[in-house]
């Protein structure tokens, strides 16, 4: 038993994050322009805006990508500071990205790579390696709730997959690693009704008081399946409204023009 959390405690604080990308120019392109975050234990988080706002940037400098200049700010994980480790370093951390265009990988299949991936953890926590019968029993039911069958996992990762089995592949993933800190990068772009719901309920069943998500979206539709604790408006690289899940509806009615012209009218 591991004692109750503090109160105040936060699993993850972003305070005055800058960033930037070099174009194809090389010229220095600010992205991030300020973003300040605090998730707690427990809680789900989404994040919308416009494109170009910074949300897919914010989700990758968290996962640990390289292209991106950090300028300015800082960003913690459970009192560790994320942004000094590296890729592989965040991931046995319990830090996960679900990818808005997945990544294939010929050659590899997919059940040496899931194995490979979770006995990677298990071995950070001193946990003993699953050899393939006892993988292939773990993953039988994950299976069945992301709606793949198990053809799947003797294929190379996401290669030849539709759009929306790339996706239900990442939330597979998901489901496997059971990560403590997962960053849902537009999950739902390209996604039917099915595929939305599946989403919902593979996030719902990983919710608990001690793991803590991060939705990034441009639509409302996958949030009524999530029902995050809080909903951010982003724009021009920053955070500029939160709210509840209200809020969401309201940008759907409404669009993110009037949250643009009220933050420069302050």
């Amino acid at each position: 038993m591991g004692g109750e959390r503090d109160e105040g405690e936060k699993m993850l604080i972003i305070k005055n994050l800058q960033a930037s990308i070099y174009d194809e120019k090389q010229n220095v392109k600010p992205i991030l322009r300020g973003v300040n975050l605090e998730i707690k234990p427990g809680e789900v988080h989404a994040i919308m805006g416009p494109n170009g706002s910074g949300k897919s940037t914010l989700a990758n400098i968290l996962a640990g990508r390289e292209d991106y200049q950090i300028e300015d700010g800082s960003v913690s994980l459970n009192g560790e500071d994320l942004l000094v480790l590296a890729p592989e370093e965040r991931a046995a951390r319990g830090l996960f990205l679900a990818f808005q265009y997945p990544t294939e990988i010929p050659g590899v299949n997919n059940m040496y790579f899931l194995r490979t991936a979770l006995n990677s953890l298990r071995k950070q926590k001193n946990l003993p390696p699953l050899d393939a019968a006892d993988f292939l029993a773990l993953i039988k039911n994950k299976l069945k709730e992301v709606g793949l069958n198990e053809t799947f996992l003797h294929r190379a990762v996401n290669e030849g997959f539709s759009g929306g089995e790339k996706k239900r592949n990442e939330v597979l993933q998901m489901l496997i690693l059971e990560p403590n800190f997962i960053i849902l990068d537009e999950t739902d772009s390209g996604l039917d009704i099915d595929a939305l719901q599946m989403v919902g309920r593979s996030v719902t069943s990983l919710r608990n008081s001690e793991r803590s998500i991060l939705v990034v979206t441009h639509y409302q539709r996958l949030l009524d399946y999530i029902q995050p604790d809080v909903v951010h408006v982003m724009a021009k690289g920053k955070i500029l409204k939160s709210g509840d899940k209200n809020l969401a509806h309201e940008l759907e009615a409404k669009g993110y023009s009037w949250i643009e012209n009220e933050s420069e009218s302050c």
